[in-house]
């Protein structure tokens, strides 16, 4: 990556059970995957234990990862 180019990604993230599955998006994947495994923010993924990382894309532009998100 070059220095000023920025990465997003958009990924899958899925329960010890497969039976809950959720999408989301950011700029910094490892982070925010201690963030989802340590269930330091509330909400949907900490409410279904949401922790195993199923699939992500990586995207340069901020729009194209939000409109493969949607």
């Amino acid at each position: 990556m070059l220095k000023g180019q920025h990465q997003y990604y958009v990924y899958i993230l899925s329960n010890k059970m497969y039976g809950v599955l959720y999408i989301g998006m950011t700029n910094n994947l490892e982070r925010r995957m201690i963030e989802h495994k340590n269930k330091l923010v509330e909400g949907f993924s900490k409410k279904y234990n949401l922790t195993k990382l199923m699939y992500f894309e990586q995207f340069q532009y901020v729009n194209d990862a939000i409109k493969r998100e949607k």
